[in-house]
This record gives C-alpha cells, structure tokens and sequence, in this order.
C-alpha cells in the first residue's frame, strides 16, 4: 500500500474515533414508505473517498466531530443544514402523504429536546441552490411529549430505535425541496449558549397533484437564544415547554412514532432532480441525467420512473446498514 493511502487511513481512522467519542448522533439515511425503500444520507467519512458516492443527504464535512450548531451561529448558514453543509447530488423521490423515516447513529438518552422537521420549495433544481436563500415551513414538531414520564420528542426517537418519522404534506405543490430534519438538545440549556442543534438536510423530489406553496422562512431566523424554548432549564420543575420556530404548517400531518415497516429495496440508481423542461409524451429516461433533463415540471414522473427502475430488491434486509 503506498504511504499516501496509510496516511489518509490513519487520518480517517483518527477522525472516526473522535466522532464515536462526542456519540451525540448523526441523520444517515432516509427510508421512503409506503415503498419501503433505503437512501442513504451522508457522512463526513465520505469526503475521504474517490470519488466520494452520490447521496440524498446534504454534505456536513466540517462535522467533523460529529457536534452542533450553538445559539451563537443562529444568524449564520450552519445553522441551515449544519457546518459547512452543501447540497446533495441527488434527490429522493416521493409523492405528497408519505411517510419518511429519517434513521440515526444512536441518540443518548440524556439530550433530550424537540425534534423538528422543515421543508422548503427549491424552485428549480436543489443541486446549487443558496442554502442561506431557502424558505422553510414546519411540517411537524414534538416537544414535550408527556410531562409525568419525562418523554421528549428526542425519547421517542431513541426509543424508536434511532429513528424519526415525518409525512410529507399533500397539499403541497410538486417540485424540488429540501427536507431539514433537526434535533434540539435541551441538557444544557438551562445557561446562556447552552442548547445543542443538530439539523440535517435531505433533498426529494416530491410528486403533488397539490397546488399550496406555503410561505417559508429562511433557518437563519427561526430562533433567538432567549427564545423560551431555547433557554430552557431542563432540569427545573416544569409542566409545559414552547417549541421554537415558526408555527406549524397548516397542512401538516401527524404520524405516529413507530417503525412504519421494513426495507423492501435500495436505490442504487437515485433519480436527479427535476428541471423545467415542458414534455408532452410519457417517458422511459435511461440514466439519471436524462431524467432530470426530460422530467415534465411539475409532475416529475420521469424521475419516480427512473428511481423505479434502477432498484436492487433485497427483501430479507430488515433494517438500514450501520455507519
């Protein structure tokens, strides 16, 4: 092996021991349903490979220490996507009303918090859109679940099996959108500067007969450090908690945290994402740049045809592979 390759192993090997030990979690991947189907996310290992492979999840490669985003940065991009996120080079398809489940490293019992989940309209393709001009809705939030138990959105994550499930709304238009997916650690948070905000981005192309197109807000405003559910001393006597952001989208759906079933298949072949071109005639697209180029905006059927076809079926996998 050339002492180049040890090298860059030794480092990665150094790295990935510092991430296991911070052990606060990462989103990796994401599983579509009713289908069943795996995509997987990103990891900051990935920068290490050549080439490194195509994702739907957004890049996060200064998190490195697999950390969060501190009520210092809320003004600033981080707090978008994470450190130094930028867009993933693929997108997952999925049709208005399904249900997403968003699959975590394990979650520690301790940081217990809200878990929030956005969506903002890309208006085109997601691959080279401005981060910092993206407006976001709420589509679902849980904070304190139930006061007597101590049950938080973040418990029922990991008791979930280190998983979140989200719906998509149906009301919404079809197009290209970014799904940002967050947890609020609240253990600290009881000082100055103390929460803990663990957002990561996920890019769908979302298929609608919908027509809304809520209005949104850019993450560099969702929150104030001395918002009330920022500041929040968790270990004071308390009865209620005020989840922080915007409100929720009128159109939002509830779902129950529970695992919505098993993986059925992975793509391996993940459509692009959708451009503005008019086709009049149905299509078979035969790689991803096709689909993205030929695909009718904004019905996106190319690209639901294009992920389709380029499954592999793996129906004895019961669950994700482990980063």
């Amino acid at each position: 092996m050339a002492p180049l390759t040890l090298f860059t192993l030794a480092i990665f090997g150094v790295v990935f021991a510092a991430t296991e030990v911070c052990a606060h979690g990462i989103a990796t991947a994401l599983v579509v349903f009713p289908t069943g189907t795996f995509y997987q996310g990103y990891n900051p290992s990935y920068q290490w490979s050549r080439p490194p492979p195509v994702v739907v999840g957004w890049s996060t490669p200064d998190d490195l220490q697999n950390t969060f985003v501190s009520p210092t940065s809320y003004d600033k991009p981080d707090i978008v996507c994470h450190f130094g996120a930028t867009p993933a080079g693929a997108a997952a398809p999925v049709n208005a009303g399904d249900t997403i489940e968003i699959q975590w490293t394990p979650w520690p019992a301790s940081h217990k918090g809200p878990v929030i989940d956005y969506l903002a309209n890309c208006n085109g393709p997601c691959q080279n859109v401005d981060k910092t001009k993206l407006k976001f809705f709420k589509i679902s939030e849980v904070g304190l679940a139930d006061a007597a138990s101590g049950t938080w959105g973040a418990s029922q994550l990991t008791n979930n099996n280190n998983s979140w499930s989200v719906r998509i709304p149906k009301d919404i238009a079809p197009g290209n959108y970014v799904l940002r997916h967050e947890i609020i650690a609240l253990h600290a948070a009881g000082q100055s500067n103390g929460a803990q905000n663990y957002p990561f981005c996920y890019s769908l192309a979302i298929s609608s007969n919908g027509t809304a197109n809520p209005a949104g807000v850019p993450a560099t405003q969702f929150y104030a450090a001395n918002n009330p559910g920022i500041k929040f001393d968790l270990f004071s006597k308390f009865t209620s908690y005020q989840i922080p952001g915007p409100a929720l989208y009128s159109g939002a759906l509830l779902v129950v945290q529970t695992k919505p079933g098993p993986i059925k298949a992975t793509a391996t072949g993940i459509a692009g994402f959708v451009s503005n071109a008019k086709v009049g005639a149905a299509m078979s697209p035969t790689s991803p740049a096709e689909a993205a180029a030929a695909a009718p905006y904004p019905a996106i059927t190319a690209a639901a045809k294009y992920a389709a076809r380029t499954l592999v079926k793996t129906p004895k996998r019961s669950d994700a592979p482990q980063i």
